[in-house]
């Protein structure tokens, strides 16, 4: 039976949790640590700390794709600097560079509103309703079918 790694890879945790932070899949993080994806999900499931670190790292930046895709919902400004430089026609040197501030503006992105609405408010913006039928509702169809079998054998 081979030796487990999880010596190693328990001092290696902040690590783990950088990886998963920086954007890494888990098989990326797993071929990093010189593991099989089978054995770095069984570590996932017996060893919390080993989990805790992955959950912590990828929370964040999960957050930021989430912001990211807020702003990009609902459109944004910002500053752009840009350079000029002015060159002597006469000895062809340079004799200045301006840096001017231009205010742009990126408008809502359609697609991603619809992302984010059919994913924060699935019951409302999903393109397909799923019907919810309860017991008390399968009850009286039945009724209903059993009245229709007897009214038919008559």
């Amino acid at each position: 039976m081979a030796k487990s790694k999880w010596e190693q890879i328990k001092d290696k945790l902040i690590l783990i949790e950088g990886w998963a932070r920086d954007g890494l899949t888990d098989e990326q993080i797993a071929k990093n640590l010189g593991i099989s994806k089978d054995t770095f999900y069984k570590y996932k499931k017996i060893h919390t700390d080993f989990s805790d670190a992955l959950k912590k790292g990828k929370e964040i930046v999960d957050y930021e794709v989430e912001n990211a895709l807020l702003k990009k919902a609902l459109g944004y400004d910002y500053e752009e600097k840009t350079y000029r430089t002015t060159v002597d026609k006469e000895t062809g040197k340079q004799k200045s560079t301006i840096a001017t501030i231009v205010k742009k503006h990126v408008p809502p992105d359609t697609t991603a509103m619809i992302f984010w609405l059919k994913n924060r408010k699935p019951n409302k913006w999903r393109d397909r309703i799923e019907n919810v039928v309860n017991n008390d509702e399968i009850s009286k169809v039945e009724e209903l079918l059993n009245v229709i079998k007897q009214e038919a054998e008559k």
